[in-house]
């Protein structure tokens, strides 16, 4: 942090924002852009390229707590307001966002690194979410029951819980805060979001269109800072009556130790650790482009992304070259390039972190098939990398891995592979891949995962719920299930004796 804006913007690209007023570098709280009553501020710089792109307002503890008020004031009046008219005010942010794709996407690829097509495609995402809970938001119905007592007439209805605590993290910057904020402000509660501050200008930006949508002040805010300052501050106090917070499990855990005290509703999207398995009746050329596309996305800095890719021993070396084909082939550059399949790395740590898992699985045995050096585009740009041979004891097989490096290892049998792929805290998704349908439900039901994809990659969007089980999180996001989490259920028992 620093108490001064150090250096002026002076990323070029900016210049290509149509709608300069997208790019805030103050915090949004009560209906204000607001700066750090300290004047402390943070960079945000291009991973691609280390240069300057903004100098975001650090806000503190009091002024956190400033935004939780403001949330608090304008809850009574945004649950009372009729769901129909939160929905219209939800349909227009959707609208904004959508008209304004091309300079989120930017926003994105420059603080994010992650190519343009990616970010394109995850403003749609993005938007698909305050979209379907704008009409959800009309579908929050009381429920009679049967009496079970006499001159007695019971109702079930939901209630928004009050105010919510958003907790985002940077490889997704606008799709995990439309998928936690329109969900809390369709159900009626008001957000106090935490965006990462390594890519925090998405949210901001966010928050510009909201405000033209016509959310009411105080009812969406974002506080941009220090993250232990903020998060430990929208866990303690008791007016926030939810957290939902997408991340590692390690910061998962300590969120929720510090929200017990309060009795805090919970909403956890955790780390995963997914498995994809290829038996020998698949179809070769698929099971590479599923592979591809289950691991490089984002670079692999994706919670959902193939980290431990098992293949059937009759065709696992047909397989492995073919898999490393592809990956060689994949181009590495910056995001802006149109050309680009795999982004720099977000920062210098996760490069470390990827450099000692390919030593580490090096060191057990394993074999590098491709890849597996820096690449000269920067500092945190990488090789797509393929391991093959990856015993399960090296690191690889045992932690997450964000980065574009992929791991292979042959199975023998069906029972094998289950009890492979399941040996693992996580249990987000898993990926199968096999042309045999009895084979394909005998997998869903044995994998111990929240989410289970078959002959496919993409599988999430706003109707499904999306979460893992074990260590991998808890509740659920996206779908009615995911607007239900921002809600208590109140039973109402009437006397109707003469």
């Amino acid at each position: 942090m620093t108490a001064l804006f150090a250096r002026p913007n002076r990323h070029a690209a900016l210049d290509r924002l149509t709608d300069r007023r997208l790019l805030r570098q103050l915090a949004y709280v009560g209906g204000s852009w607001t700066a750090s009553g300290t004047a402390a501020h943070f960079e945000v710089a291009d991973p691609a390229s280390g240069d300057t792109l903004a100098w975001v307002a650090a806000l503190d503890a009091e002024q956190t707590s400033h935004a939780i008020d403001a949330a608090s004031d304008a809850f009574p009046a945004w649950k009372a307001m009729l769901p129909q008219q939160r929905a219209t005010i939800l349909r227009a942010w959707f609208d904004l966002i959508l008209a304004a794709k091309e300079d989120l996407a930017l926003l994105m690829t420059l603080e994010q690194g992650k190519p343009l097509s990616e970010s394109r495609g995850e403003i749609d995402y993005a938007a698909s979410f305050v979209e379907w809970y704008a009409e959800e938001a009309k579908r929050m119905n009381a429920e009679a029951v049967t009496s079970h007592l006499p001159n007695a007439e019971m109702s079930v209805r939901r209630e928004a819980l009050g105010v919510a605590g958003i907790v985002t993290p940077w490889n997704f910057p606008c799709a995990m805060l439309t998928r936690k904020a329109a969900a809390a402000l369709a159900a009626g509660c008001t957000v106090v979001a935490h965006p990462s501050s390594e890519t925090p200008l998405s949210a901001l930006a966010l928050a510009e269109l909201g405000e033209r949508a016509g959310l009411p002040a105080g009812v969406f805010n974002v506080v941009t800072g220090n993250a232990a300052t903020i998060v430990g501050r929208l866990c303690e106090d008791t007016r926030v009556r939810v957290m939902s917070f997408t991340g590692s499990t390690d910061i998962g855990r300590l969120i929720a130790a510090q929200c017990a005290p309060t009795m805090k509703r919970l909403v956890m999207e955790l780390g995963g650790h997914a498995p994809l398995i290829v038996f020998d009746d698949a179809d070769i050329g698929k099971a590479v482009r599923i592979a591809v596309d289950a691991k490089f996305a984002t670079s692999g800095q994706d919670c959902l992304a193939a980290n431990r890719i098992y293949v059937a021993r009759p065709v696992y070396d047909r397989f492995a070259t073919a898999y490393a084909e592809a990956i060689a082939a994949l181009r590495v550059g910056p995001g802006l390039d149109e050309a680009t399949d795999i982004g720099p790395l977000m920062h210098g740590r996760a490069v470390a972190k990827v450099e000692a898992q390919i030593a580490d699985a090096l060191a057990h045995g394993a074999r590098l098939l491709t890849g597996g050096n820096r690449h000269p585009a920067g500092p945190l740009f990488l090789t797509p990398t393929l391991l093959a041979d990856v015993p399960d004891e090296a690191l690889i097989m045992r932690e997450e891995t964000f980065g574009p490096v992929a791991a292979i290892a042959p199975f023998d049998t069906e029972d094998e592979v289950i009890d492979r792929a399941n040996a693992t805290e996580y249990g987000l998704v898993a990926y199968v891949v096999s042309e045999n349908g009895a084979r394909q439900r005998r997998m869903a039901h044995a994998l111990d995962f929240g989410m289970v994809a078959v002959n496919r990659v993409k599988i999430t969007g706003a109707p499904i719920p999306f979460g893992g089980v074990k260590q991998s999180g808890m509740g659920r996001e996206g779908s009615r299930h995911g607007l239900e989490a921002f809600t208590d259920l109140k039973y109402v028992c009437v006397d109707t004796a003469a």
